[in-house]
């Protein structure tokens, strides 16, 4: 029998041609958007300096040695670290020392600069806060008072965040290859750029919460589908290159944040200019046609058929068809019985040993990519005095290391790159525990370094996944994965409880692990996109096909359903017909085999 490969399509029109450049910029412009939103987190949920409110007009503060005219210039001064009081003097003379949650009414009016030995009296912050407003002015916190008593609504911002991903990624996983990819990107969009505008005018609390974690929950499944997406409208000569720069674009999105953060303080404006990248891609996401190898795995051949017309005419290539491409019966049509056809599940993922050995591999590699990734990322921003300026950095240094990730998957393959990865950011996360914390730049390149490491793994392995498992549970493979590697961050907290360096020791040992258990998945480099699978129920004798040539062992077919034509077989005996058995066109692909050849 033929063999079915729909890289065969793309080499009669084209790789990566101008149609598929049109697609690609549109989903690749989205993804800008996808790394803002991700990243506005990190200062949505952070906790400005404050103190108590005064009940009167401040004349004076003192702070120390500092003195200034109001309290939110020495709150700009103060760090997070300091917990004296500041002092201050109303303009009726009173005196009243201030600290973030409290505030004591002095009788002494002598020495400011000292705690008074007079009245004590703790009072609550009846009149509320006063915050610094240097970086952020109306914030999410300021607005809906998110300290003291309060700030745990505040440390759930983050969680809530992490589960709406891990959610969206899953979920919309599981309907893009129910029912499209085209639908999903189109409905994640536009609830992404409809929630962001209403998280603006949001005034309480909870409903700002269901809010964000709904854009969440779309971002995320966003995201994933569109990587997918890209993949199966790609030739294998660009697919690579064109997957691995989709990241390019989120690191961009990444500097986006920071530099309109550090431009922009009011909270309302940062997220009205968040909301407005995504409105171009909403007006040119309906014209996002549904990928022709889901159309096919799906036994939509004419919609296929007019597609990849399509692609023709706009990289005026030869014209290709269908029904002779592939000896498809375009006049056939599937319904839900038809096995090929199957809807497939999560399950389906551990459907017999070897294709549960790779999901527990590719999961493992997704966790502790992410769960480096976490780590080194907060330690590369975290309290430092320039947040801006490190996240502008962090998403810049990603984008030159793109290229040479790039360089090589292709020269090296997919295994080598990603256990070349996670073993050298485990020997640099050891280094940086190994070294004095009074050497501050080398801990802060160690730092840089293990996250770049950690964030190209996880870049290659949206496109890695995809090529591991066929069209009809792609988009679930991929989104099963970046749910269980969004559990590396709701650990990750605990394990800081127990012992401060517990997670880059738990890190250390998992990228080893998983690193080398890396090496028994397949090589995916130059193969084509599988359509769909189902084991063999049966060896071929001596495992050899009709040309004598020995088969892989531990075999999966993969196949395109194709009701075949009556015609004359080898023998000059004729075929049976479609209406007495399916005929399938396959490809062999060996799961179990650790060196990947098929």
């Amino acid at each position: 029998m033929e063999s079915c490969n729909g890289e065969l399509i793309f080499d009669h029109v084209g790789h990566f041609g101008k149609f598929q450049i049109i697609l690609y910029m549109i989903c690749a412009y989205q993804n800008i958007s996808c790394g803002m939103h991700y990243m506005a987190s990190v200062f949505m949920s952070s906790i400005p300096e404050h103190a108590c409110r005064p009940p009167g007009k401040i004349r004076r503060a003192l702070f120390h040695n500092l003195s200034a005219s109001s309290l939110e210039d020495v709150l700009a001064l103060r760090s997070p670290d300091q917990k004296d009081h500041i002092t201050v003097e109303l303009q009726d003379g009173q005196i009243w020392e201030l600290t973030r949650c409290s505030r004591t009414w002095r009788e002494n009016k002598s020495h400011l600069n000292h705690e008074s030995s007079g009245y004590g009296l703790n009072n609550p912050c009846s009149d509320g806060y006063v915050y610094d407003q240097s970086k952020w002015r109306n914030s999410v916190v300021e607005n809906l008072n998110l300290v003291c008593e309060r700030k745990w609504y505040a440390y759930m911002i983050q969680p809530l965040f992490i589960f709406g991903m891990l959610l969206g990624s899953i979920i919309f996983g599981y309907l893009s290859d129910r029912f499209g990819r085209q639908p999903v990107l189109w409905c994640t969009s536009i609830t992404v750029f409809f929630f962001g505008i209403a998280s603006i005018f949001i005034l309480d609390y909870f409903s700002f919460m269901a809010v964000r974690f709904l854009l969440t929950v779309a971002a995320s499944g966003y995201f994933g589908v569109a990587f997918v997406y890209v993949m199966e409208f790609i030739g294998k000569k660009s697919r690579t290159w064109a997957s691995m720069h989709l990241n390019t674009f989120f690191a961009i999105g990444v500097m986006l944040v920071a530099l309109v953060s550090s431009l922009v303080n009011a909270w309302w404006l940062y997220q009205i200019i968040l909301c407005t990248v995504t409105a171009p891609f909403i007006l040119c996401c309906w014209m996002l046609p549904e990928t022709p190898l889901w159309l096919i795995s799906e036994g939509r051949y004419k919609e296929a058929q007019g597609v990849i017309n399509a692609m023709a005419v706009w990289n005026e290539s030869r014209p290709c068809d269908l029904a002779e491409l592939l000896s498809l019966d375009m006049s056939s049509s599937c319904d839900e019985s038809c096995r090929g056809f199957r809807k497939l599940s999560i399950a389906d993922l551990f459907h017999d040993w070897d294709v549960a050995k790779r999901t527990l591999v590719v999961w493992l590699v997704w966790f502790t990519a992410n769960f480096g990734y976490y780590i080194f990322f907060m330690e590369a921003i975290w309290k430092k005095e320039d947040e801006h300026l490190y996240l502008f950095l962090v998403g810049a240094l990603e984008i030159p290391v793109y290229f040479f990730i790039c360089i090589s998957l292709d020269r090296v393959g997919r295994r080598y790159t990603m256990a070349s990865c996670l073993l050298l950011a485990s020997f640099i996360s050891v280094a940086n525990m190994a070294t004095p914390p009074s050497h501050k730049t080398l801990k802060t390149v160690a730092v840089l370094a293990v996250k770049t490491a950690t964030g190209s793994a996880l870049a290659f392995l949206f496109m890695y996944t995809a090529e591991l498992y066929p069209t009809i549970i792609r988009c679930l493979a991929v989104g099963s994965s970046s749910m269980v590697s969004r559990m590396a961050s709701f650990i990750i907290p605990f394990t800081n409880q127990v012992w401060i360096v517990l997670p880059q020791v738990l890190f250390g040992i998992l990228a080893i692990l998983s690193g080398l258990l890396s090496l028994k998945l397949p090589e995916t480099l130059n193969k084509p996109l599988a359509s769909t699978w189902e084991k063999t129920e049966e060896k071929a004798p001596e495992n050899k096909d009709g040309s004598g040539e020995a088969l892989p062992t531990a075999e999966k077919v993969v196949s395109v359903e194709a009701p075949p034509t009556a015609e004359k077989g080898g023998s000059g005996e004729a075929l049976p017909t479609a209406e007495n058995i399916e005929m399938e066109n396959t490809e062999v692909i060996n799961l179990g085999d650790s060196d990947g050849d098929q």
